[in-house]
């Protein structure tokens, strides 16, 4: 699986116009299946995410975690994450996890970080979403499971 974590000082999803998932500080994590991803890469992804040290501790430091913090998280699914841009200029996307079980495995990380005891609001799989963030930092991180041994 793969993630872009962005430390936030509040994050929001709309679909339609309408609210439908937001966090205060915290992060927002764009997520994507890819193809043979599994479940237990989703709970790896989740428990990393957790433990990340990338929050300012009293000196400064990016030395706190979200467990720490006791921030919440905005996950929003995001397969654009498995653009292949090696050839020609269009992106290609056949990377990523078929619709039904790239959905199965963004809603079982979401489900995942919430039992760690984060604070978990999600967007709407598959649907056009507008995105506002404020990112904190700025502080973006890339994370792809397949290159973890």
């Amino acid at each position: 699986m793969r993630a872009l974590v962005q430390r936030v000082t509040h994050a929001r999803v709309e679909v339609d116009g309408q609210i439908i998932g937001q966090t205060g500080p915290g992060l927002l994590i764009l997520v994507c299946a890819m193809q043979g991803d599994t479940q237990a890469q989703a709970e790896t992804l989740a428990a990393k995410i957790h433990k990340l040290r990338i929050f300012r501790d009293d000196a400064g430091k990016m030395n706190l975690a979200l467990k720490d913090t006791g921030g919440g998280a905005l996950v929003v699914s995001q397969f654009t994450l498995a653009a292949d841009t090696r050839s020609g200029n269009r992106p290609g996307f056949s990377s990523a996890a078929p619709p039904a079980e790239g959905e199965r495995l963004y809603q079982h990380f979401a489900q995942c970080l919430g039992d760690l005891g984060v604070q978990v609001e999600t967007g709407q799989f598959g649907a056009e979403m507008a995105v506002h963030l404020v990112n904190d930092g700025p502080v973006t991180i890339w994370l792809d499971t397949d290159t973890w041994s």
